[in-house]
């Protein structure tokens, strides 16, 4: 099988490479990735690496090759320029689709999230048919909402096509911990200051519940979904969700819960001096996020978490630590020294490939 795997540079792109490449070696691999990786290690011997752009590049030769097509390509930052992110991630997505008919491809896998399912109270439980209008009115869920939609359009009219969508909770990688920490904390502050006797208390919002799933449980989830006829969306997260405390517990430090509403003010406060990245409706939607049902996937896909939750994000909390990173650009351990402040004081952010 000819996978083309766009983002592959990831948590999750990585982890899935990783993962098809394992199980089969009669599978050609191909990764899509704007910045490609310089240690010739990054990836495992016979994936091929392709540096194109979802924006701008012609998609079509690569993709009228492909038997199966894996889409998690997705900019989370500038979260100061919306307009940024939609254009790679909306119009981006749109021009993926386009260059998959005329083509081979019978499946197409792409990551949604969580985040694009509609607002809940008291994180009540929702299965697949839960609707897709975004959590908040936040870029990336609206985004995410916006990509549900086209999959909706592309699936009725290409019926030749097995079209799935992976919806995950929040996903953690040890190799991932400086990524991630540039993108939701910010490019000044260092993973080092989740020491326990740096800070010895987390305030944390009342009612905090948050579902965590290891990248390798999505990847493979996503592999699953690639060999098996199945088609529509599959919830992933693992075990039971996270309180406060239990992540107050992880960092070795005492759970102070707090009104979200100080939490809300806080966070906008930092993003609109552009210290803090994540912009405070993207707070709002994690406040207002359903709690997912993962029977689907676990029935369907064959499938069920490796990992834990709490050791999911424990792994991410050791790796923010010791300043983890991986091999490929969007996972590496140092963004660029003097285009830190540079992101601080414009608000401009790298383009960090999230999935």
């Amino acid at each position: 099988m000819r996978i083309v795997i766009v983002g592959g540079t990831g948590n999750i792109g990585t982890a899935l490479v990783r993962q098809l490449a394992a199980r089969s070696s009669q599978h050609e691999i191909h990764v899509v990735a704007r910045r490609q990786p310089v240690d010739a290690d990054a990836f495992p011997p016979g994936v091929e690496s392709h540096a194109l752009d979802l924006n701008d590049d012609d998609l079509r030769p690569l993709m009228s090759e492909a038997d199966a097509v894996v889409h998690l390509g997705w900019l989370f930052q500038p979260s100061h320029r919306p307009d940024v992110t939609w254009h790679n991630n909306v119009v981006g997505t749109r021009r993926l689709l386009a260059s998959l008919r005329p083509g081979r491809a019978s499946t197409l896998v792409v990551a949604s999230s969580i985040a694009a399912y509609s607002p809940v109270t008291n994180h009540q439980s929702v299965e697949e048919s839960w609707s897709t209008d975004g959590a908040s009115s936040a870029a990336y869920c609206r985004e995410k909402a916006y990509v549900e939609r086209l999959l909706d359009v592309f699936e009725r009219d290409h019926e030749d096509v097995r079209v799935v969508r992976m919806r995950p909770a929040f996903v953690f990688l040890r190799q991932a911990a400086a990524a991630q920490r540039r993108l939701f904390m910010g490019p000044l502050v260092p993973g080092s200051l989740m020491r326990a006797d740096l800070v010895p208390m987390l305030p944390l919002p009342r009612d905090l519940l948050l579902q965590a799933i290891h990248a390798d449980d999505v990847a493979a989830a996503t592999a699953q979904a690639l060999h098996l006829d199945v088609t529509g969306a599959f919830n992933l997260a693992a075990d039971e969700p996270l309180t406060g405390a239990d992540l107050a517990a992880m960092c070795e430090a005492r759970h102070v819960p707090v009104p979200p509403r100080l939490v809300r003010a806080a966070v906008s406060a930092g993003w609109r001096s552009h210290l803090v990245p994540a912009p405070p409706r993207l707070f709002d939607a994690l406040m207002s996020l359903p709690t997912m049902d993962t029977s689907r996937a676990r029935a369907e896909l064959q499938w069920s978490p490796a990992v834990s939750a709490r050791d999911a994000v424990s792994e991410f909390v050791a790796g923010l630590r010791s300043d983890e990173g991986g091999a490929t650009p969007a996972l590496a351990r140092r963004a660029g020294g003097r285009g830190r402040w540079r992101e601080v004081l414009t608000g401009v952010g790298e383009r960090a490939d999230v999935s």
